[in-house]
């Protein structure tokens, strides 16, 4: 009995989505930097519970890791995960987007590999009082730093009628915003939100059954908006890609997985416009300057394959996209 009731190992209660294909972009960067003598250094950017920081790590054995990320339970579990390797890593408490200050603090110039699995990790749905899941009842929370920042309940009891909406039609895409926002005034005004559970209840009042038969679960999309607001997601998104870009060597490689397509067009847009040419339209000659510094590695989005999905169904809706720098960076 007391076998069952024992945590898993890290390693098995997390499947790192599309491990192989990630890892196997990312390689020619760290060869690239064998070439010039130079130690390879990679940045796992989200790092959860360390399943694409221990692959890298198994099959590059002179590469550096960075691993960033903003739960600190999840960084104890990498940490137990990757103490084998603790001479080649760095991990550090901060927000993928606090790149260059993480790189600046360890002395590091630029960077061969930046990966970034964006999203919700799978520790934040297994673990119930998180409150990232609907499927269970558990204090609203969803922070993914459980340390600073308001939670999901701030949210829901505090923000306007109005504010409701705006979030829950775009962060979650939810075409019953409106009605579902209404809800959650009227409901707060006897007793302010405090689970998971009380929410869920008030949404499946006003969303649809047969919205619900084909969308899923009628409180998924609001769930994700909440999710998406109290961690500023999709803001903290705009910020990072730029810095992954601008601390990539050359030769380096940056490959970023999206789980909704909110995030994919974020990442489609940083990386088209760094992926072309800057030259003016009908100039005639494209100067040096204005020469794209990136170029496209996978042609459009590429997906997990049936047997990934199968193995880790977590996996379903991923969405990856990848760059390597062509151009030498620009540095002060």
């Amino acid at each position: 009995m007391e076998e069952q009731d024992a945590p898993k190992p890290t390693s098995e209660r997390h499947v790192p989505v599309l491990k192989d294909r990630c890892i196997n972009l990312l390689a020619p960067g760290f060869e690239a930097a064998r070439r010039r003598g130079e130690t390879p250094v990679a940045i796992d950017a989200t790092l959860g519970m360390g399943g694409h920081s221990e692959a890298m790590l198994q099959r590059f054995p002179d590469l550096h890791l960075v691993g960033i990320d903003r739960d600190e339970e999840a960084l104890a579990l990498a940490g137990e995960r990757l103490k084998p390797f603790s001479a080649r890593t760095d991990l550090v408490h901060a927000i993928y987007d606090e790149i260059e200050d993480v790189l600046a603090d360890l002395g590091i110039p630029e960077v061969h590999g930046i990966l970034m699995d964006l999203g919700v990790s799978s520790l934040q749905l297994d673990e119930r009082e998180r409150g990232f899941a609907y499927s269970y009842d558990a204090p609203l929370d969803m922070r993914m730093d459980t340390s600073r920042g308001q939670t999901a309940a701030d949210v829901v009891n505090n923000y306007s009628e109005e504010d409701l909406v705006r979030i829950i039609r775009k962060w979650g895409e939810e075409k019953f915003a409106g009605r579902i926002a209404n809800r959650i005034v009227t409901a707060r005004a006897t007793r302010p939100f405090a689970t998971t559970g009380e929410l869920v209840e008030q949404i499946r009042g006003v969303v649809p059954a047969a919205a619900a038969k084909s969308g899923g679960h009628p409180a998924k999309r609001t769930f994700q908006a909440l999710r998406i607001e109290v961690n500023e997601e999709l803001d903290v998104l705009e910020r990072a890609l730029p810095a992954a870009l601008a601390a990539s060597a050359l030769g380096g490689r940056v490959v970023v997985m999206s789980y909704h397509s909110l995030e994919d067009k974020i990442v489609k847009s940083a990386f088209q416009s760094r992926s072309k040419s800057s030259a003016p339209l009908g100039f005639p000659v494209e100067l040096e300057e204005h020469k794209p510094e990136f170029k496209t590695l996978t042609k459009g989005t590429e997906v997990p394959t049936a047997e990934e999905i199968a193995e880790n169904p977590r996996a379903a809706s991923a969405r990856l996209r990848a760059v390597e720098r062509i151009k030498a960076r620009r540095t002060a």
